[in-house]
């Protein structure tokens, strides 16, 4: 089985205010692989690849650019890969 198999994949749609909350509880969760948040328009805006055991201090400046991100769209979709 390659990665495309064994992965799964979970989309959530959230507005720009939701955005943080929601990519802090996914890591919190621990079982992402990777995270990509779209525009409303379907276009990649962030991917994020997620490895196991990252510190929050070193997703810190990820989450400032999502912060960004959230300030600038009013509806995204995350989708997230799990192991």
């Amino acid at each position: 089985m390659n990665d495309k198999e064994q992965s799964k994949k979970e989309e959530f749609r959230v507005n720009g205010e939701e955005l943080i909350a929601k990519i802090k509880q996914i890591i919190s969760a621990g079982n992402a692989r990777r995270i990509i948040i779209k525009a409303k328009d379907g276009k990649t805006l962030i991917e994020i690849p997620l490895t196991i055991g990252v510190a929050g201090v070193l997703l810190a400046p990820t989450l400032g650019a999502v912060g960004a991100i959230a300030a600038l769209v009013t509806e995204c979709t995350i989708i997230v890969e799990h192991y």
